[in-house]
């Protein structure tokens, strides 16, 4: 006597259930529900099988479980690999290790030299690449650090957050940061991903084409005003203070400008119009955000970017400031709560 073929229970689950399993489930759990809604939309076995490239056993599993436990027995559990190497209850003391390496008398750890540790310190006999997963996965990544003053006057730092500070709650304040900038020509290397064995070139042949700009930004606003110039002294900086006491639009009765102390920031013959200087402590470029609008700028404009004459840097140069002008909500986001 021949067995009668089980049929799915429509019952058992709604169309809507079974397509968000399908929208949502890992890839053997849609396998799974696709199977079952072929079957109770009308089509045969032999055209499930066919399509899905599965066999009947399996069909008739899933049917089974689909009738006992609804949509949530197509689910496909996880399946089970290989244990970890490195154990959860170790994972804190290395997270430690990494985070501090002058516990074990190093500077700084490399993904290869933190392998060899785990070798002989631990034991652990692993991969390269379970080595790399681990620090991704415990939120280390791969970084250039920044260069970094052992002149800084902690002291002047602090005290200058605190004024900065109650300007910024002083709502007839307006807080604006300026700074100066060089633009090349020829494209600075950054580190990039290439298949092992070739060997990358960017263009360099030594023209040192170059321009400079000052700029001025206000956090609060996301207003950005500058100037292209082919250098920086005294009697250009007070140029590009006489256009930005025309250009640049304040709804505040006091606008303090905070630079740093460059000697053309300095001289006493500057006309400041309605700008209020306030200078960073020395040594202090991280207090000052404009530095993080020339870095995107940097990266989305020039980054890569090769010319041979100065006016294609002028045409370039102009695309990238226009960028920042006409995108006050992205100088924001780049700017607020940076230096305060």
């Amino acid at each position: 006597m021949g067995r009668v073929a089980q049929k799915p229970n429509l019952e058992n689950a709604t169309m809507d259930e079974l397509l968000h399993l399908v929208k949502t489930g890992s890839s053997e759990t849609q396998v799974r529900v696709t199977a079952i809604w072929m079957l109770l939309i009308g089509n045969s076995r032999q055209n499930v099988y066919d399509t899905l490239h599965i066999t009947d056993r399996s069909l008739r599993k899933w049917i089974t479980l689909f009738n006992k436990c609804g949509a949530d027995g197509l689910i496909a559990s996880p399946r089970p690999g290989q244990p970890r190497k490195i154990t959860q209850e170790l994972s804190s003391t290395l997270c430690s290790e990494i985070s501090n390496p002058e516990k074990t008398d190093r500077t700084f750890w490399t993904a290869r030299s933190f392998h060899g540790y785990l070798t002989e310190e631990y034991s652990i006999e692993c991969s390269y690449s379970t080595v790399v997963r681990f620090f991704h996965e415990h939120n280390f990544s791969l970084q250039v650090p920044r260069p970094w003053s052992d002149r800084k006057d902690e002291d002047a730092r602090e005290s200058y957050r605190l004024q900065l500070k109650e300007l910024c709650h002083d709502d007839t304040v307006d807080i604006w940061y300026g700074d100066e900038t060089g633009i090349y020509g020829e494209p600075r290397p950054y580190r990039r991903w290439a298949p092992k064995g070739s060997k990358p070139t960017i263009t360099q042949n030594g023209d040192h084409i170059r321009m400079s700009v000052i700029g001025i930004v206000c956090p609060r606003t996301g207003q950005f005003f500058s100037l292209e110039t082919s250098g920086c002294d005294t009697t250009i900086f007070q140029a590009f203070l006489d256009h930005a006491a025309k250009h640049v639009n304040s709804e505040r009765k006091r606008n303090i400008l905070i630079i740093d102390n460059a000697s053309w920031h300095k001289s006493k013959s500057l006309n400041w119009h309605n700008f209020e200087p306030l200078y960073l402590p020395p040594y202090s470029p991280d207090l000052n955000p404009i530095e993080r609008i020339w870095l995107v700028m940097k990266m989305k404009w020039f980054n890569n970017f090769y010319c041979k004459t100065v006016e294609e840097l002028i045409d370039r140069l102009d695309l990238a400031l226009m960028d920042l002008i006409e995108n006050p909500h992205t100088v924001k986001s780049i700017t607020q709560n940076n230096g305060t």
